[in-house]
């Protein structure tokens, strides 16, 4: 009689770097027994209403793709953090314009490629693509085809060993599935990604593909990045979320611990319970914090657009510059002009009554090539983007 846990994979013995390792290959999902729903019910109520919430504050944003042109960015800098990029926000503005930023260009780099990967794959589920394999391929190869990891074989499925943590395979901390077992773990795992006869909800399946991807770490680098991504396209396919504005990666950077630790403990024990409570609680806080940094944005745009209205016959230019500003936190004039098709001159008087309103500050002190930086709001997104010690 077999009493191993259905919950658990099995360990193979294969050979990496030239030691033999014990590889772990999941068992399919959902868990079996399934999920004990009713350990986790308060939390999961919590994170659908500020889902919920979320979602409604999409309709009320006096500019949604501009709100989404920044929190993606913002989410792309977290994930991109999490894996060791040294790169800030105002690095990746500057980026953006043509501007050299403070750190490596590959680490801004590697944050742009992200940004790609995630409009791309929102747009392809848009398009009644579905999130597949095949999908999660073509993000894969935007993700890397330029910064480290554009040698690791963008959008290919790894064909040798991987590990995760410790110096060499023999201390790793944790041995995906060895590459000759790789593709019934993907081909099971795209069937559940496809299945709607399982009755879970939407974040329940969210929470669990997570876990399953990491397990199998399908590629040679970039993982971690294209696992974060798959939930917030899981929402997103199942109609969950309008637009793609929940990201966890703020509360996994600031949790990392937990997060590797309740990993290995579904892997290690099943424990899918304590994983998903975790999870759960991620994305209640990390909803109700983005609708809250909306609401904030609200008030802060309007609060400036009522200044930018008592500067008379400069008002309507400053206006137009203003609301540019609120999906380009950091231009040059050259940039602004170009963009709304005014004149240099007109911009430049612009940006200067902005700074007499103390909305925008300049910060080069120099006369040409000057940079503007709407602070107040780089100052709200920026909150938790600190880059981890290196």
């Amino acid at each position: 009689m077999d009493d191993r846990d259905p919950r658990l994979g099995t360990f193979v013995e294969t050979v990496a770097g030239g030691e033999k390792v014990r590889a772990y290959v999941p068992a399919p999902l959902p868990p079996n027994p399934p999920l004990d729903l009713a350990q986790i019910m308060s939390v999961y109520e919590r994170a659908v209403a500020a889902v919920g919430r979320l979602d409604g504050v999409t309709t009320i944003l006096p500019s949604t793709p501009l709100f989404l042109y920044m929190y993606v960015r913002k989410e792309a800098l977290l994930s991109s953090q999490i894996e060791g990029t040294q790169s800030s926000l105002s690095d990746l503005l500057l980026y953006e314009n043509d501007e050299a930023p403070d750190v490596a260009i590959d680490d801004v780099a590697e944050v742009s490629n992200y940004v790609a990967a995630i409009e791309h794959g929102v747009d392809r589920i848009r398009g009644g693509f579905p999130l597949s394999l095949r999908l999660i391929r073509e993000m894969h190869a935007i993700i890397l085809k330029s910064g480290r990891g554009a040698s690791k074989q963008p959008g290919e499925f790894r064909r040798s060993q991987n590990w995760i943590g410790g110096t060499r395979p023999g201390n790793a901390l944790f041995v995906p599935p060895p590459p000759d077992r790789l593709a019934e773990c993907l081909n099971a795992f795209e069937l559940f990604l496809h299945s709607e006869d399982l009755g879970l909800p939407p974040l329940i399946k969210a929470g669990l593909a997570h876990v399953q991807f990491e397990t199998i770490h399908p590629f040679l680098d970039g993982n971690g990045r294209l696992g974060r991504l798959l939930i917030t396209l899981v929402l997103c396919e199942a109609g969950v979320l309008r637009e793609p504005i929940l990201y966890l990666s703020l509360f996994l950077k600031s949790r990392r611990d937990d997060y590797y630790r309740l990993l290995q403990e579904v892997r290690q024990a099943g424990a899918w319970e304590a994983w998903m409570e975790f999870f759960l609680t991620g994305v209640a806080e990390t909803a109700e914090q983005a609708s809250e940094t909306a609401r904030e944005l609200i008030a802060l745009f309007a609060e400036h657009r009522q200044r930018i209205g008592t500067l008379g016959r400069a008002a309507p230019s400053s206006l137009r510059v203003h609301e540019f500003l609120q999906g380009r936190p950091i231009v040059t004039i050259q940039a602004a002009a170009n963009a709304l098709e005014m004149t240099f001159p007109t911009v430049s008087a612009a940006l200067d009554k902005l700074a007499g309103l103390d909305i925008v500050r300049e910060t080069t002190g120099k006369q040409r090539g000057r940079i503007y930086v709407y602070t107040e709001y780089l100052a709200l997104l920026d909150r938790g983007t600190e880059p981890l010690p290196a």
